[in-house]
């Protein structure tokens, strides 16, 4: 590993390191071990495959110790990139490792498991192998012995201060970011604008027109629960509030409540009860007949299930609509749904009942451990082995932001999941209608992040076959949340469209049509087309009947 986190790789981290929408059912200790067991047990039964491992194992290690072996590791895994790891002491350890980790996981291949079992023991193996990795232990990292000799020892004591402040802090997890230059209101979330809306769950903002004229219909935003709303109004130059409204669209944000266990019974249905609210009073405002809405990862499954029962009661309140990084199809394989059953489910429902909320730092370690290298070890090298402090990092401060889910929303979103219900019509109610995406008339923009690990694009993919509307599907490059603060300019951005939806995700990326660039311009084109005439731009915020009950961010997203 390298002494210091290249500023292109900490945006990497961040990406992995984002709470999204997936894992409501949870990562507990004890189905990692259950996991760990039924491998062992079936290796037990089958001998002859522990057999095999060992005498691989014993003639690979044997090459090591000779000065043969060929094993290097993967040139991506930035563990072992410094020049330190070449010495040939040094090196011979590091192939050590790599071999008996070739051949511990090998070993699952190998074993009678049904594909379920398969993958949830390459798991449970993929937390002992990554702890035990050199790189991990001061004794057996050449990087981290150089530092502590270069400083005099001042890295292993800075180590030690910030392995101590963890402990007390952080769970005893290292600290991901350094979150002091940052402040909601003062660096992060500032485009100008107000609250025009406040109730028990939500604040509506309202953000300042930066043009002479905007367009008629408004856009409503619909972040997820799991998240605070700021992602999306970062910093100036990467925040996407600001974009959108520097091209002429009229910009609402919901802005939720972070939920405490005396908000426990807030449920799916008061969540879609919450954005026809919100609708109301943009529309109210703007004296529009209805809204664009874009929905985001957990804000854009309530979105659809808001819209199924818009159409259900036959009210087109939403003109156009959006979806980005949402899960549709909660069948598409992924990391976070690898522990998903009838029993991880119930079982999950009853851990938050009990506590009132899935509490969003318990969340956050469930992440954690799922990109263990990336966001554990990382960082246990940086801040105890190299006594670095971590790094600041607007996204990473956000993401530390945690918030709760209600249980009753928590209990929705797992029965969704489990029922796979937006895919299949009729098997989730809210509001007193069947949601059936089917009865969802309204074009719809899809964006999907092809290096998700949170949602698959394949489960977003799962919108083109379910609404009723004219579909426009876009798969962005890079992962969960680089995805989405992806301003124009960014030499890395681009995106994929093919406007044909075949029923096979793979076959629509196959004939898919390559762009250089950010899909935040291609999005601006398609919603302007749907967002009416021009108009003068409103001289005031809110109207009579909302007026402006203070400044953008609000009062909501400061509250722990």
């Amino acid at each position: 590993m390298s002494d210091h986190i290249e500023p292109t790789r900490v945006e990497e981290f961040a990406s992995e390191s984002i709470k999204g929408a997936n894992p409501f059912v949870g990562l507990t200790p004890g189905q990692v071990v259950s996991a760990f067991g039924r491998w062992a047990g079936r290796a037990a039964r089958q001998p002859s495959v522990t057999a095999k491992a060992l005498g691989n194992l014993a003639r690979e290690q044997a090459k090591v110790v000779a000065g043969t072996s060929t094993v290097e590791p993967d040139r991506k895994d930035r563990r072992f990139t410094d020049a330190a790891w070449d010495h040939v002491v040094w090196h011979r350890l590091l192939q050590a490792y790599l071999v008996t980790r070739r051949e511990v996981m090998g070993t699952v291949d190998d074993l009678d498991l049904d594909h379920k079992s398969s993958d949830r023991a390459r798991f449970a193996l993929m937390q002992l192998t990554e702890a035990a990795a050199p790189s991990n232990n001061l004794l057996t990292n050449p990087v981290a012995i150089r530092r502590a000799v270069d400083t005099r020892g001042r890295s292993l004591v800075d180590g030690a201060r910030h392995f101590l402040w963890d402990l007390r802090h952080n769970g005893g997890l290292p600290s991901q970011v350094d979150t002091r230059p940052f402040e909601v209101g003062r660096t992060l979330a500032v485009s100008p604008g107000a609250v025009v809306h406040r109730s028990e769950m939500f604040e509506l903002l309202q953000y300042t027109p930066t043009t002479a004229k905007v367009r008629a219909r408004p856009t409503l935003v619909i972040p997820p629960q799991v998240n605070r709303y700021y992602f999306l109004d970062l910093a100036p130059g990467r925040s996407f509030v600001e974009h959108s409204v520097a091209q002429g669209l009229q910009m609402f944000m919901i802005s939720w409540r972070n939920p405490g266990p005396e908000q426990r019974d807030w449920s799916l249905d008061d969540y879609v009860a919450a954005c026809l609210e919100a609708i109301d009073v943009v529309t109210s405002i703007t004296r529009s007949a209805d809204v664009n809405a874009i929905g985001f990862c957990a804000g854009g499954m309530t979105h659809s299930a808001m819209l199924s029962h818009l159409a259900a009661i036959d009210r087109p309140l939403v003109h156009a609509s959006t979806l980005a990084v949402t899960t549709i199809d909660t069948e598409a394989e992924s990391v976070m749904t690898m522990f998903v059953s009838e029993r991880s489910a119930a079982a999950a429902i009853e851990r938050s009942a009990d506590k009132g909320v899935l509490d969003g730092e318990s969340l956050a370690r469930v992440f954690a451990w799922v990109r263990p290298n990336d966001l554990i070890w990382n960082y246990w090298v940086a801040n105890y082995l190299l006594g670095e402090t971590p790094p600041a990092f607007d996204v990473l401060a956000w993401n530390a932001d945690a918030t709760n889910l209600p249980a009753a929303l928590h209990a929705d979103f797992v029965q969704l999941f489990v029922d796979n219900a937006l895919m299949n019509p009729g098997t989730l109610t809210v509001l007193g209608t069947p949601v059936d995406l089917g009865t969802v008339t309204a074009d719809t923009y899809v964006l999907a992040a092809s290096n998700d690990h949170l949602v698959p694009w394949r489960a977003a993919y799962g919108a083109t076959a379910t609404f009723g509307g004219n579909t426009r599907f876009v798969l962005s490059n890079s992962g969960h949340i680089q995805a989405l603060i992806n301003p124009p300019g960014n030499p890395k951005a681009s995106y994929s469209t093919n406007d044909h939806h075949p029923a096979e995700p793979d076959e629509w990326l196959a004939a898919a049509e390559f762009h250089q660039g950010s899909w935040w311009t291609d999005w601006v084109e398609w919603t302007t087309a749907r967002s009416g005439a021009l108009k003068a731009a409103p001289r005031r915020l809110g109207n009579a009947a909302h007026p402006p009950l203070g400044d953008a961010p609000g009062t909501y997203v400061l509250e722990r």
